[in-house]
Formats: structure tokens, sequence, C-alpha cells
């Protein structure tokens, strides 16, 4: 009896580039929103940006001294041509983007004060740009802000709290896409800076709510993983999800400081990593544990809604991502792998093994046309997967209908 032979899965495709030059583990990198540049950031201090057409690096500075190193990027429309690194030194520190490369200094340095594994998120929004709010009741820290004009000079200053942070009664008034949010001093808290103004402009939960036995977050132990967004529902107004060392995962929202307005627990051990999706209505998450779980955000309830739930056949996931059009999520996981997700059905499209160590951190160019993936095995990955349609006049005439 003949067989039927079954045509063979397509092999997972190699990386059109493969960025090499760093000397120690590569624990971050970012897209530019706009440039073609992609910024990576290694354990021994080394913050390098290279040209995304060239592959090859356009300037490097030693951005973070000792062995703290380089352990979050992130750059964003709102931040026009600066980029944000942060250190396990206690220092996030914003880097202009000049016609030869990085500043060589930063133009300014914020202590934090943090010395943690949690990496800082800048604030997304959807589609169109919003107003950020925050509540007269706001705890504050008042910090030395930059000197004017410091955007034309590249000399460094640190700007810091006081030793005696105190309350104010204004409200705040920023754009969200020059905050982040960031793991705070106290481990369990989260809190968001602005970083134009280098402020302190929250904890969450707020100090004042310091009971041991109803504390919502010291019983979950450390901040592992942060996302700031600005959803539709929210008038403006900051929303943070935060993840801990028991596997659970807050929602916050800046009006109301004292308590999340949900929990849940997807994870069985450290909840490492989560992303949100462009719409602010969703996202994924990875742990310590052997799962990637997709969730849905229901605005109106104030509550998390399981959508999928995937186990794997090794455990740790230490970064996850989702493109900016929403079809495509991707993670990073211990095992060396890459695991690429349709983000809307939530099934594996492809296990992309090019590193041989523990991978870090992966990430979308903000065109959706190309993937970065970096490693303990000192290489940034450079992917082109699935790459999105070019839209055609007709969608645009359709999308115009719709927007009218």
């Amino acid at each position: 009896m003949a067989c039927i032979e079954r045509p063979r899965r397509r092999p997972p495709p190699d990386p059109v580039a493969v960025l090499r030059g760093h000397r120690a583990a590569v624990n971050d990198a970012c897209f530019h929103p706009s440039l073609p540049l992609l910024f990576s950031g290694a354990a021994d201090g080394e913050l390098r940006a290279w040209d995304t057409a060239s592959h090859r690096t356009a300037s490097s500075v030693w951005a973070h001294a000792g062995t703290a190193g380089v352990y979050s990027v992130a750059a964003a429309a709102g931040l026009g041509n600066k980029i944000i690194s942060q250190g396990r030194d206690g220092t996030c520190k914003c880097w202009v983007i000049e016609e030869a490369g990085l500043s060589r200094r930063p133009i300014f340095t914020v202590k934090t004060s943090t010395y943690h594994f949690c990496k800082m998120s800048l604030v997304k929004s959807p589609s169109f740009t919003h107003s950020v709010r925050l509540s007269s009741s706001c705890e504050t820290s008042d910090v030395e802000p930059p000197r004017e004009g410091t955007e034309e000079n590249t000399e460094s200053h640190v700007v810091k709290p006081t030793e005696d942070p105190q309350e104010h009664g204004e409200g705040i008034t920023s754009s969200g896409q020059t905050m982040m949010a960031i793991a705070g001093q106290e481990s369990s808290q989260v809190e968001l800076w602005d970083i134009t103004s280098a402020r302190k402009i929250i904890s969450l939960p707020q100090s004042s709510s310091a009971d041991t036995t109803d504390h919502p977050t010291k019983q979950k132990g450390l901040c592992m993983a942060v996302q700031a967004f600005i959803p539709y529902e929210s008038a403006g107004h900051v929303n943070i999800l935060s993840s801990y060392e028991d596997g659970s995962t807050l929602w916050w929202d800046v009006r109301k400081p004292g308590l999340p307005i949900s929990s849940v627990k997807y994870h069985s051990e450290s909840a490492l990593s989560i992303a949100i999706d462009g719409s602010c209505n969703g996202g994924i998450s990875g742990g310590a544990d052997d799962k990637v779980v997709f969730f849905t955000l229901d605005h109106p309830k104030g509550a998390f809604t399981l959508r999928k739930e995937i186990e794997l056949e090794r455990p740790g996931i230490a970064g996850t991502t989702i493109r900016p059009d929403n079809k495509i999520a991707a993670t990073a996981g211990w095992d060396h792998r890459i695991r690429v997700y349709n983000y809307n059905k939530g099934n594996a499209l492809a296990v992309l093994k090019y590193h041989s160590d523990s991978c870090n951190a992966v990430t979308f160019s903000s065109d959706c046309k190309l993937m970065a993936s970096c490693s303990t095995d000192t290489t940034v990955a450079l992917w082109e997967l699935y790459p999105p349609k070019p839209q055609s006049k007709l969608d645009d005439v359709k999308s115009d209908e719709v927007s009218c």
C-alpha cells in the first residue's frame, strides 16, 4: 500500500543579520520610532546604536559603569531624538541622538535609587495622543529639574529626589509619552516618573497604606515587570500593569493610588515580563514557570479575562512583545528560543533557534518590518517575519470613510 507523502512544514527562518560587537550579555534592545536605528544595552554598561540598513555600529557609549550594566533601553515618538537607558546602578539616563550618533554624555541623569531586575516602561497610548491628567491627590517628590537649554548641551548632570519628599495639591498635566513607570525604591511599589522634569509623580500603592496585613503588594514580593499605558476609557489617565515575584499581576489607575482596580495570578512562579497591545485592550505575559498567557482587559468592569494559556516544554520567559499592528506576538526564552505567535488567535507560528544562550528581550520596529532579539550570547539578531502587507489605495479610501 502506497504511503501518501505529506508536505513538510516550512523550517523556521534564519536571522537576516546578526549584530556582533558587545562583549557582555545583551539585556535589552529597542528600535527608534522613525530613524533606521536599533539601540542595545549590555551587562558591562555599554549602550550601542546600530544602523539597521548597513547592520553596523553607528556609535557606542559606556552608559552605566561598573558591574551594574545597562538593563533596559527605551525610545518613543514623544521623546523625539532622545532615548532612555536604565542601569542597575540606581539611575536612568537620557541620551541625545546626534549626527555622529549618541551623545558622549547623557543630557541628564535621574537618580531613582532603585536597584532591581525590573525593566522600566514608557507609557503606551492607543493611536491618538492623549493628554495625561493625574489626580490632585498624587504623591510627588520634589526634584531638581534639568537646566534650561540642556537639549543642546551635552554636559551631564544629575537630578535626584530631595531627602524630604513633600506632597502638594496641584494637578499635573503632561504628555504620556514623556513618562516612565519603574519598580520603586521600595521593591514592592511602582513609581511613575515624568522624564522631562525628572520628577517622581506617584508611588503605587501610596506609602500611607503601609499596614502590612492589608498591604496590596508587600506579600507579593518584588515587582518584576511593569507596563504603563493609557486606555481610551481612562480619559487620559495613566494605567499600569505590574507583575510580582509570586506570579500575580495588578492593574492600577493613578486616580486610585491606594489599591489596584484588579488582580490576577496567572503564573505559579515569578511573573517576569508583560506587554500590552497597541489598542491597550489586552496583552501577553510570561514568567519563570512554563506558561505564556494571553489576556484581555475589561475596562468597564476593571477586570482581567484569560484568553489563552499556552504550556511550554521548557520554563522561563524573560521578555514579551506585541507587534504594533497587533498581529504578531513574540517571547524571549531561557531555553535560547524566540517563540512567535499569532496574537489574535494565540496559536504558535514559529520557534526561532539562532541564539546559543538565554534570550533576554525581543522587540518589533514601529513599521512592523523587523524584529530584534538579544541574548546572553552577546549578539543581537534581526529577523523579517510575516511582513505586513502594503496598504492599497482602496484601503486608504475605506479608512478615510470610516474616520469620517
